[in-house]
């Protein structure tokens, strides 16, 4: 190998040089440490600053790797195959998108309103199982079951559930389709479903349209509120009074939103801001 990594401050610099004139300084900054600690195993925070830490050769070759596959504008957790999400381990691939900070409030809002629900948990629409294994880890006590229209998702999102060592059932489901449905008699309904316009994708970063799976992202134009809408009638038909749901939305349509959610007949329907003061999630509870 042409470049000498054997240190900690070795990463720091190599990684500074790689990735100049990609990233701003900050981002890189961010960057190596997640780098730096995955690779290493490294989870003590203050060690990541000691210069003089050592790495092994085959440590040295994956940051190598890494940086590779950074320049080409890969998201970091991508080019390591996995996240964090509220405290549980997320492997990743491109069948799955990447867990956001938001998506970590949505179900952080779930857990702080439902201490102690011991009933059926549905994830429609999956993806890499984050936030069913997240609900799953801290409702030992319930039925977490999760869904998507995804067979290579579901297949990471199991081998997720089995790395977090949570119990949940995983059922392929088409939103969209009409019929019977694994998330029937369930107390929480929880989605992300795609809800970005493609009319918004030229305002995106390339790291996105590159990389993550559109199917997961995008909507037409002509009908951007179709899965809330085919979520909420399934509702209807298969959650008995006093159920309730949590959605991830675009924060161009909360207004649009609580009005579907109202004529659903839904109480407390209610637009929660995120940290950044985006209206980001919907929330319900079926009217008896």
């Amino acid at each position: 190998m042409a470049v000498k990594i054997q240190t900690i401050k070795d990463i720091r610099i190599y990684m500074s040089g790689e990735l100049a004139g990609i990233y701003p300084p900050e981002e890189i900054s961010a960057i190596t440490k997640i780098v730096t600690a995955s690779v290493s195993g490294i989870e003590q925070l203050h060690r990541l600053y000691l210069d003089d830490t050592g790495i092994t050769a085959g440590e040295a070759n994956e940051i190598v790797r890494i940086c590779s596959e950074l320049r080409t504008g890969r998201p970091v957790q991508y080019a390591l195959g996995e996240t964090t999400f509220y405290g549980c381990r997320i492997r990743l691939n491109g069948a799955t998108l990447i867990p956001r900070p938001e998506t970590e409030e949505l179900v952080d809002l779930i857990i702080h309103e439902n201490k102690g629900f011991k009933g059926k948990i549905a994830d429609l629409g999956t993806g890499s199982g984050c936030i069913a294994i997240a609900l799953a880890s801290n409702f030992p006590d319930s039925e977490v079951i999760a869904t998507d229209i995804s067979e290579e998702a579901l297949k990471i999102a199991l081998e997720n559930a089995e790395i977090n060592n949570v119990r949940i059932r995983f059922f392929p489901d088409d939103i969209l389709a009409p019929g019977n449905h694994p998330d029937a008699g369930s107390g929480i309904i929880v989605s992300n479903p795609p809800y970005i316009r493609h009319s918004e994708m030229k305002l995106m970063h390339k790291n996105v349209l590159g990389f993550e799976p559109h199917t997961a992202l995008f909507v037409s134009d002509s009908d951007p509120l179709i899965f809330y809408r085919a979520i909420l009638e399934r509702m209807d038909k298969t959650t008995a009074p006093g159920s309730k749901i949590y959605l991830e939305i675009n924060e161009a349509f909360g207004n649009e939103i609580l009005r579907l959610m109202r004529i659903h007949g839904l109480t407390g329907a209610t637009v929660v801001k995120d940290i950044n003061g985006k209206e980001r999630i919907a929330k319900g509870i079926k009217n008896g």
